[in-house]
């Protein structure tokens, strides 16, 4: 058993973690794991790694690990730009990336707002790490990953939190940085170790397969089994998914009564 970025030497049942997941929250695609490795030489290591074919972004290797099942592995050769190695820490943010010049006119209206976006943008520290592998969390070949990643909606994600949020109780708060919001899930829990929610992105949606009714949280695998534990502490307590909705013209007061008792 290896390490992660965190230190963390934990012999994760991901099978049971996913399985969990999937019957509390009825996932539409696979729970993925993001690990980072010093050289390209031990990331290659990895059991049945593929690499990409042609220049890609990260949001399509992530797609293809959570869509199709595979194992893949990149360096900043295979990626399409700074844009997204920054982000997962194998490219600096240099003068070049701070600038802004890529997203001037595009997504904003000057070079000055340009250059505050990503300058504003969560990225992992660089400097460590020159390679990166995505594969799906019960394939066990990155043991463990740096930050787990799990797509769902938001009826999905609100159950999520919540079960996160079951025992020792802390307010979470997310960054909504706009375009790049990849920035604002992997980049934001590589940088704190904190569980992080983000609105995929434009580009995550055209290049990365991710649905119109999708968000996602990124977070490092030691807190999967403390979601697990709060998802089946709600589930116990009547709190499931899929939400039922009871009508927007019917009395709450029998629900409310389930769960409070009686509140009048």
């Amino acid at each position: 058993m290896g390490t992660n970025c965190w230190g963390d030497t934990t012999n994760y049942n991901f099978a049971e973690l996913v399985d969990s997941l999937n019957r509390y929250l009825r996932l539409g695609s696979i729970p993925v794991g993001m690990k980072r490795f010093a050289t390209e030489a031990e990331m290659m290591e990895i059991p049945r790694i593929k690499r990409p074919t042609s220049v890609q972004a990260t949001d399509q290797l992530v797609g293809q690990a959570r869509l199709i099942g595979w194992t893949l592995g990149f360096t900043m050769k295979d990626l399409m730009g700074p844009q997204c190695g920054a982000v997962v820490g194998l490219s600096p943010r240099d003068e070049n990336f701070l600038g802004g010049g890529m997203m001037n006119g595009v997504w904003f209206s000057d070079l000055e707002s340009s250059a505050r976006h990503q300058a504003e943008m969560d990225c992992a520290p660089h400097g460590e790490y020159e390679a990166m592998a995505i594969s799906p969390l019960t394939a066990g070949r990155l043991t463990p990953p740096d930050i787990c990643l799990v797509y769902a909606t938001p009826g999905q994600m609100i159950l999520l939190i919540n079960a996160l949020q079951w025992k020792d109780y802390q307010k979470y708060s997310f960054s909504v940085v706009g375009e790049s919001a990849c920035a604002d899930s992997w980049g934001r829990a590589l940088q704190t170790g904190e569980p992080s929610v983000s609105i995929p992105c434009y580009a995550e949606r055209k290049f990365g397969g991710v649905a119109d009714d999708e968000l996602l949280i990124a977070m490092p695998p030691s807190f999967l089994p403390k979601a697990v534990e709060g998802l089946a502490a709600l589930s116990k307590n009547g709190l499931r998914y899929p939400i039922p909705n009871i009508g927007i013209q019917s009395s709450p007061m029998a629900s409310i009564a389930a769960s409070y008792g009686n509140t009048r």
